[in-house]
């Protein structure tokens, strides 16, 4: 078998990966099977059979416990680990006991630190915008801390009330208006934790050569968790790259101590020696931005939870997560495991009527990672042709004006036969 490495921090990816996938739960059996097939034809086309990934099935969720009695076995982060790169359909999170969430496990046991989201409208998917097409965003979501990092204390326990007892006596905290029936959480967010993934979302605006590099936070209000990411943001975008970013603090800084006709200067001067432009906006004005002028946003580096908002907005915004890609990713080790971005979907599930979609271009998103960009542009271009003739699966096309509705293998099957 041959195994994707890191060498000298870059991937080295031999031409027959081997790529250990997870099903996933309910419509995940049957979106996962149509994805590898269209894979293999594009990955076959595109190389002449000189390159092949080779698919190895991991264990997890309710599949997984229902044969070996166990929601993430050890031997499936083990695989995840030592093949580096890998992907995973829908699962179903246990209710009422084990693990918190799979997805949150998974990405906080191989430290993903990155959850990257692209966002960009197909012609002929229907939206509620007027011009969809303005709509072409990256986010990268911090994955690993805050509320997600799941330090939480029910109420009425022992244990809550040690927390509470600290806190009032210690620490002087006399702002809980209902002690007795209030649960806490704790929200970390670290230096570290923003600034890797601060300069993975610069990197990436370098790398595809887009103007802005946009850090939207509620730090206004939570001045040493989100304002603490603002401010380190912006610290290390002007000490890591100051040839190659110009902030909107440093233009700030112009603007009072020589004017504002001098900071307009700077800044357009920037632009067109090519500089990245760091911004920042308060979260809830964002989501009202996107809406009224999507166009002034290119890449969104974000906390935990303003990230799972805004993922699910700007989806929405370009037809929904049916056709929302998603990774998870480690950019310092490698590992990255791409996903679906959507749920099981059990009232759907055997039917014959799942959209492939969201996990189909998470696998384009992985062929990209791997280096097998003109595998991932076939597929793209083949989506987006049937798109616009009208060809999707039901819960895209009865909104079409032309839509030509198709079940979930027949879709698959008109995707092959347009690569």
């Amino acid at each position: 078998m041959q195994y994707i490495t890191r060498e000298n921090d870059r991937l080295v990816v031999p031409d027959h990966p081997v790529i250990p996938f997870i099903e996933g739960d309910g419509i995940g059996k049957e979106i996962t099977s149509h994805v590898q097939a269209i894979v293999d034809n594009a990955v076959a086309k595109a190389y002449g059979g000189t390159r092949k990934l080779e698919w190895k099935e991991v264990l997890a969720g309710e599949k997984s416990f229902n044969k070996i009695g166990s929601w993430l076995p050890d031997e499936t982060m083990e695989t995840f680990r030592h093949c580096l790169v890998g992907i995973k359909g829908p699962l179903t999170t246990p209710v009422g006991e084990g693990i918190r969430s799979l997805n949150v496990a998974l990405r906080q046991e191989l430290d993903l630190y990155v959850c990257l989201r692209p966002v960009r409208w197909f012609k002929g998917v229907s939206t509620p915008l007027l011009h969809p097409e303005k709509v072409h965003v990256t986010i990268f979501r911090e994955n690993t801390e805050d509320i997600y990092a799941g330090i939480e204390w029910a109420a009425g326990t022992p244990e809550l009330k040690k927390v509470l007892k600290f806190l009032e006596e210690e620490m002087g905290v006399g702002k809980i208006r209902f002690p007795e029936t209030t649960s806490l959480g704790v929200k970390p967010v670290s230096v570290e934790g923003t600034e890797r993934l601060v300069r993975a979302a610069i990197e990436y605006a370098l790398k595809h050569r887009l103007p802005s590099v946009t850090l939207v936070h509620k730090g206004n209000i939570m001045k040493f968790t989100e304002g603490g990411f603002k401010k380190w943001g912006y610290a290390l975008a002007e000490r890591e790259f100051p040839n190659q970013t110009f902030t909107e603090h440093v233009f700030n800084k112009i603007k009072i101590e020589q004017g504002l006709e001098q900071a307009v200067e700077a800044y357009n001067q920037a632009v067109e020696s090519g500089k990245v432009f760091i911004k920042d906006v308060i979260a809830d004005a964002f989501l009202q931005n996107t809406l009224l002028k999507p166009e002034e946003y290119a890449v969104i580096a974000t906390l935990n939870l303003n990230g799972d908002y805004i993922s699910d907005q700007l989806a929405a915004m370009v037809g929904g997560i049916g056709i929302a890609p998603g990774a998870n990713i480690n950019y310092n080790t490698g590992h990255a495991i791409f996903e679906a971005t959507h749920g099981t979907a059990p009232d759907i599930a055997g039917k014959d009527k799942a959209n492939p979609c969201s996990l189909l271009l998470s696998a384009v998103m992985m062929l990209e990672y791997i280096g097998w960009q003109e595998a991932g542009e076939l597929i793209t271009y083949a989506l987006e042709t049937l798109f616009e003739n009208g060809y999707a699966t039901s819960d895209l096309a009865r909104f079409m004006e032309s839509g030509k509705p198709l079940s979930t293998s027949g879709f698959s099957r008109k995707v092959i036969e347009s690569l």
